[in-house]
């Protein structure tokens, strides 16, 4: 026998109970990843010369990494939600999703 709080779904935005059937609410996935372009590096920094410069960068970066949970790593490259929107929240949203 399961509780009927189990499967309660609420809207993600104003709180409102959604009752699954009824077909007046919104499934809504957003997937965000960090810009897929590889970065520019000019000649001179390519440059044996300087490669030093690009040792010391990227064991830079690699120190700041440690200090961060796989979780935080992760988070910066990809990321993918879903809400459940009620009939008035998913249409202010739809209109203005960045809002």
């Amino acid at each position: 026998m399961s509780d009927e709080t189990d499967s309660t779904l609420f809207c993600h935005r104003c709180g409102a109970v959604l009752t699954p059937g009824e077909g007046n609410w919104y499934v809504v996935r957003v997937e965000a990843f960090a810009d897929p372009t590889p970065p520019h590096i000019s000649a001179e920094a390519a440059s044996p010369a300087a490669a030093g410069d690009t040792t010391a960068e990227i064991e830079r970066l690699v120190e700041q990494m440690r200090h961060m949970s796989p979780t935080e790593l992760g988070e910066q490259v990809y990321r993918r939600i879903t809400l459940q929107l009620c009939g008035p929240c998913y249409r202010a949203w739809i209109e203005n999703p960045a809002g």
